[in-house]
C-alpha cells in the first residue's frame, strides 16, 4: 500500500491545475536539465497514472532505485511546493509578507541597515492593508531588534511609536485569540452534537457561550476579530435553532467583506462560508422566495474571476445550496438530474472535501432520492452513513440516516427488514441519548406496521400525523423535521399522493 508520504504526493499532483502544471515544468527546466532529473520522472509517472503503483514505478524508470524513492518524493515534494509558492505569492498576502521578512533578514546580514528597514515598512503597509495582525507585531518585533543593535539615527519619538503600535497590536491578538477560540471551539461542538436538543443541552450551551463571550465594543474591533465575533453568534444561533439571528449574523459576517471588498480575494474561503451560512439560514427558516433570489445571486459569482484555487470551495458550498433549493421547492424527479455533478465527483474522490462534508451530501442526496420516491438509491446512499468508521462526528445526522433507513424500507414493503432493525435503532439512539419524543413516535409506529391491515393504516397515519404536528414549533422537538419533512410524508400516505406534491401543495399554503 503507498505510503502516507506518497499518499500525500500523489494528492497534491493530482490538485494541480493545467496552468500549475506547465508552471512547474518551467520551473525544472529553468537549467536545461529538467529531463534528467528523477524527480520529474516520478513527477511525470504519478501525473500520468491512473493508479500508482511502486512496482511498476520502479520497472518503468529503472533509474530510480528503490533505496533513493523515500527521498526523491520529498525533494519532488520541496519542489512543487516551492514553485506554488512563488507562482501564488500575489494571492496571498502572508506568503508575500514572510518574503520581504526574509529578504530584509539577508540585508541585515549584509549591513544594509536602511534598506531593510525599508523592506520592512513596505512589509508593514501590506500587513495593515490585509489585517495579518500577528505578522504585524513579527515585523514590529525585527524593527526594535534593529533599532537597539544598530545606529539608525532614528529619535526617541520612533521609540514611542513602537511602544504604541506593541501594546495595540497585543491588544488586537489577545482579544482575537480569545474570539476565534470561542467561534472553533462551538463549531467543533456543532460537528459532533448538532443542534440543541433540549433544555439542558441548552442552558449548558447557553452557559458556556456567554462565560467565554469577551466584553468587547463590535464597532472597535478588526476586520478578522469581527469576523470571529460574528463567526461564534452564528454558530451559537444556529445550534439554538434561532434562525432569525442566525441570518442577522451571517449577514454582518458576510458585510465585513463589502465593506473591505479587496478582503474577498485575500480570504475567499471565509467569505464563501459567510455566504453560505446566510443561505443556510433562510432554508433553515423555511424562507423560500428569498433563498430563491440569494441563491441566484450566489451561483452569479462563478461568472466572475474566482481562481482556480478558489473554485473548489465555491462549488462546494454551491453544491450544498442546490440540494436545499430541491427541498425547498419539492422538485425531486427534476432533482435528481440536478444532483448527477455532485454524484460524479463523490464518486471521482478527486474533491478532498472533509468526512463531515461527505456525510451531509450523503443524507441529503439520499433524502432526494426519498423524496422521488427512489427508496432503493436512498438507502445505498444512507448506508454509506451507517456503515462508516466515522466515530462521534455528526451524530445528528448518523441518527436520522438509520431512522430514514426504517421508513425507506417500510416504502419498500421490506417489513421484515423494518422488525428486525428497530431494536438495533433503539440501542443506537439510546446510546447516542437522542431519543426525543418525535422519534420515539415514529419507532413506535413502524414497529406496529407489520400487524396493521391494509384498511387501518390510513386512520395511523393520521394519527401518528396528529401526534408530531404539536411538535413541530417545539423549540427543542422541532429537530427532526430539519432533516426530514416527516409531515409532508405522512401526508403523502394519507392522501394517496406522492411526497414531492405534499411538499409543494404544504409550500403554496
Amino acid at each position: 500500500m503507498p505510503s502516507h508520504q506518497t499518499d500525500q504526493l500523489i494528492q497534491l499532483i493530482k490538485s494541480l491545475t493545467k496552468a500549475e502544471k506547465r508552471s512547474f515544468r518551467l520551473y525544472v527546466n529553468r537549467d536545461n536539465n529538467g529531463n534528467e532529473k528523477l524527480f520529474m520522472q516520478l513527477f511525470d509517472y504519478v501525473d500520468s497514472a491512473k493508479t500508482y503503483r511502486e512496482a511498476d514505478l520502479l520497472k518503468k524508470i529503472p533509474q530510480i532505485k528503490k533505496s533513493q524513492l523515500s527521498n526523491i518524493k520529498a525533494n519532488l515534494m520541496k519542489q512543487i511546493l516551492s514553485n506554488l509558492r512563488h507562482l501564488h505569492k500575489q494571492d496571498y498576502s502572508d506568503v508575500s509578507i514572510r518574503e520581504l521578512l526574509d529578504y530584509s533578514r539577508i540585508l541585515q546580514a549584509k549591513g544594509m541597515t536602511k534598506t531593510c528597514l525599508d523592506m520592512l515598512e513596505k512589509a508593514k503597509k501590506i500587513a495593515e492593508n490585509s489585517h495579518e495582525t500577528l505578522l504585524s507585531y513579527h515585523i514590529l518585533d525585527e524593527e526594535r531588534k534593529i533599532e537597539t543593535q544598530y545606529i539608525t539615527g532614528s529619535s526617541t519619538l520612533k521609540a514611542v511609536q513602537l511602544n504604541e503600535e506593541s501594546v495595540k497590536i497585543l491588544q488586537n491578538v489577545g482579544v482575537r485569540d480569545r474570539l476565534s477560540n470561542l467561534s472553533i471551539m462551538l463549531y467543533g461542538m456543532y460537528l459532533k452534537y448538532g443542534y440543541v436538543r433540549d433544555k439542558k443541552d441548552y442552558e449548558q450551551l447557553k452557559d458556556y457561550f456567554y462565560s467565554n463571550l469577551p466584553d468587547v465594543k463590535v464597532q472597535k474591533l478588526g476586520f478578522y476579530e469581527k469576523i470571529f465575533y460574528f463567526q461564534s453568534m452564528v454558530w451559537y444561533h444556529h445550534m439554538t435553532q434561532d434562525f432569525a439571528n442566525y441570518y442577522k449574523f451571517s449577514q454582518k459576517w458576510v458585510d465585513c467583506f463589502r465593506l473591505e471588498p479587496q478582503m474577498k480575494k485575500e480570504d475567499s474561503v471565509l467569505f464563501f462560508k459567510g455566504l453560505h451560512n446566510a443561505l443556510n439560514a433562510l432554508y433553515m427558516a423555511n424562507k423560500k422566495d428569498k433563498f430563491l433570489i440569494s441563491y441566484s445571486e450566489f451561483s452569479e459569482l462563478e461568472n466572475e474571476q474566482i481562481s482556480d484555487l478558489q473554485i473548489s470551495n465555491f462549488r462546494l458550498f454551491k453544491y450544498i445550496h442546490l440540494l436545499n433549493k430541491i427541498f425547498l421547492t419539492g422538485d425531486y424527479d427534476e432533482g435528481i438530474f440536478e444532483i448527477k455533478e455532485i454524484e460524479d465527483v463523490l464518486k471521482s474522490r478527486d474533491h478532498y472535501w472533509d468526512i463531515n462534508r461527505e456525510i451531509v451530501f450523503y443524507y441529503k442526496i439520499a433524502c432526494v432520492y426519498f423524496g422521488a420516491d427512489d427508496f432503493n438509491k436512498a438507502t445505498d446512499y444512507l448506508n454509506k452513513i451507517i456503515n462508516s468508521s466515522i466515530g462521534g462526528l455528526r451524530e445528528d445526522i448518523q441518527c436520522f440516516a438509520r431512522i430514514l433507513t426504517l421508513i425507506s424500507h417500510y416504502e419498500m414493503g421490506n417489513d421484515f427488514l423494518v422488525s428486525y432493525q428497530i431494536k438495533s435503532v433503539y440501542r443506537f439512539l439510546h446510546k447516542m441519548e437522542d431519543m426525543q419524543a418525535v422519534q420515539k413516535e415514529i419507532l413506535n409506529f413502524l414497529r406496529r406496521t407489520p400487524l396493521m391491515t391494509k384498511k387501518d393504516l390510513k386512520g395511523e397515519f393520521i394519527k401518528l400525523r396528529s401526534k408530531l404536528i404539536k411538535y413541530q414549533n417545539d423549540p427543542y422537538e422541532r429537530r427532526p423535521f430539519l432533516y426530514l419533512d416527516i409531515i409532508a410524508w405522512l401526508d403523502s400516505k394519507i392522501h394517496n399522493i406522492r411526497i414531492q406534491v405534499a411538499i409543494k401543495e404544504k409550500s403554496g399554503k
